[in-house]
């Protein structure tokens, strides 16, 4: 007599691709722990950034918020382009945004338009304190698609100057083909909804990312800008990182330096090319060419 064989049970299967799912998406940012940087505006302002007694200079009259992706902070996401931006004579900010309940020092997991009420609300902040009539938004990841929805459908785009999205996934991103598994687990869906939906909001055709885009990419009176790689391994394909529209520009990594081996969490964190050009969006008046050798500048 043959043994008998069990059908792998359901909640086993959601659990597996759930977890493959966010696994696939810790590669957005390194995690604090990993870091090990302290998630705190005390340890921001040591180094520079997040000092609410800053006042923008003639040269540059906007202060620059820096918005994290998933499963990072308001510090570890920056500990490089920080300080190289208040080095060049901005005032810069940072948020947290996205937590949840019961789990400590990462954030981008809530509901993001919830999040892009928290951007709204910290981008007020950071105006009232500087004097400014408008910030410039700078972002990583889901940081740098977040900010759409502050711009559509929350006043943004009257406070906002220009947002610079580094590997931004402005269109969802499909994890490399896993997302396409969902219809063949049902339920998968709900649970990553249900417990981490800022996940969920950025899978690509998800509810949030069709109202996101619905209508265009983006609003009138804002520059954009969007600085990709080639070797993006999350936010799939890259190229689905582009915007169309007016006062848009698009920028792969490769053209500025065709070395650059940088990757979606890289090109965020540490790539001093990418962080060359996005001084550069900054202040396009004043920009210079972007080259490979941008990493000693």
């Amino acid at each position: 007599m043959l043994p008998r064989t069990r059908a792998p049970r359901a909640p086993r299967a959601r659990r597996t691709l759930a977890a493959l799912l966010l696994a696939a998406l810790t590669l957005v940012v390194p995690t604090a722990t990993a870091t090990a940087a302290p998630a705190s505006a005390q340890a921001a302002t040591s180094r520079g950034w997040n000092d609410f007694s800053c006042k923008p200079s003639a040269a540059h009259p906007r202060p620059v918020v820096l918005v994290h992706g998933t499963f990072a902070n308001s510090v570890d996401n920056w500990l490089v382009l920080a300080p190289y931006l208040v080095n060049r004579g901005y005032c810069v900010f940072s948020l947290d945004y996205g937590q949840l309940p019961g789990v400590p020092l990462i954030g981008g997991l809530g509901p993001i338009d919830a999040s892009a009420g928290q951007l709204a609300a910290y981008v007020d902040r950071v105006l009232a304190a500087t004097g400014a009539p408008e910030a410039d938004l700078v972002g990583h990841s889901q940081g740098g698609m977040m900010p759409h929805y502050y711009l559509k459908f929350l006043g943004g785009a009257a406070k906002v100057n220009a947002l610079v999205g580094i590997a931004p996934d402005n269109h969802g991103t499909t994890l490399l083909g896993l997302t396409r598994l969902l219809p063949y687990f049902p339920g998968v869906g709900d649970l990553l909804g249900e417990h981490t939906p800022g996940l969920a909001d950025q899978v690509a055709g998800s509810p949030f990312i069709t109202q996101l885009t619905a209508g265009g990419d983006t609003v009138p009176g804002v520059r954009y800008t969007v600085i990709a790689t080639r070797y993006d391994e999350v936010v799939t394909p890259y190229r689905t990182q582009y915007l169309d529209g007016p006062n848009v520009r698009n920028v792969l990594l490769q053209d500025l330096c065709p070395l650059s081996l940088s990757e979606h969490v890289a090109i965020g964190t540490i790539d001093r090319v990418a962080f060359h050009e996005v001084a550069n969006a900054l202040d396009p008046a004043h920009a210079t060419p972007t080259t490979c050798a941008s990493v000693i500048g």
